[in-house]
């Protein structure tokens, strides 16, 4: 992990179980804005890939955690019911994760994600802090102790997490973001924040197009990352199934997501 004050921001990402058991043509990012930083980004992204470049990266995401607290990391872990957001703090910020949760709706083809009116009608809820009260906030969700190891470990300045039953289906997500690092700092930990509690929640160092790589800042939702949440969410990918069941279907399933994927961005079909 890169420190603090680098422009990478630090984030951790826990996936912990249960105590008992553990279209349309493209339009503009929605969130991205006149953000000079996520603008040019958008103009030097790549955007084409091959099947063995998008497997790749689905693979080394949707398994394994870059920290967990419990259970096993070898079985794909998704929300099989809709998602619902809620967003807890200051009003921009709110109204900033709601274009984020928008965008990510539009973009994942078979992900029922979507705006709370509570936290009790909410699955996945945002906990929007000051820098300052990060580290009680972590303290406040998983203990003095492991809020402790957290930040030996990793040091975060953005979290995520989330709890899943005995067969591997996400039933809760929390996400704890800072709001006042400047808008791409935020921006990049809520796309990236958001789209890990969903599911693909470790980190990999191997693969440079995806935000969920520490040497990668995005801003927006950017083409790779969405080839991996459509495949994740995709109905034929389902919570529990291990590598070898994943790649017994993924070429039906890149198929599909290629033509979705083009249309949506208003890319040329390969």
């Amino acid at each position: 992990m890169s420190a603090p004050h680098k422009s990478r921001r630090n984030r951790a990402i826990l996936a912990f179980g249960v105590v008992a058991t553990l279209l349309t043509p493209a339009a503009p990012q929605a969130v991205a804005g006149e953000l000079p930083a996520i603008a040019a980004r958008q103009r030097s992204e790549k955007k084409a890939f091959t099947d063995a470049e998008i497997v790749d990266g689905f693979l080394k995401t949707a398994f394994g955690a870059e920290y967990h607290l419990a259970g096993r990391v070898d079985r794909i872990r998704k929300y099989e019911i809709p998602v619902r957001v809620f967003a807890d703090g200051r009003a921009d910020r709110k109204a900033q994760v709601a274009r984020v949760v928008t965008d990510i709706a539009r973009r994942v083809q078979h992900l029922n994600i979507a705006m709370a009116d509570s936290s009790d009608d909410a699955n996945v809820l945002v906990k929007l802090v000051r820098d300052r009260d990060l580290n009680r906030t972590i303290a406040t969700f998983y203990g003095s102790d492991r809020a402790r190891e957290i930040r030996t470990s990793l040091d975060p300045q953005c979290l995520s997490g989330f709890r899943k039953n005995e067969a591997y289906e996400i039933e809760h997500s929390d996400v704890i973001l800072t709001v006042d690092n400047g808008d791409f700092i935020f921006l990049d930990c809520a796309y990236e924040e958001l789209l890990q509690s969903l599911g693909p929640i470790n980190d990999t160092s191997s693969v440079p197009w995806t935000m969920f790589n520490d040497s990668v800042q995005m801003g927006y939702f950017d083409v790779y990352d969405q080839y991996i949440l459509n495949i994740l969410y995709d109905p034929r990918i389902r919570a529990g199934m291990t590598v070898q069941e994943v790649n017994a279907v993924i070429p039906q399933v890149l198929a599909d997501v290629r033509n979705w994927v083009t249309k949506v961005n208003g890319l040329t079909s390969e």
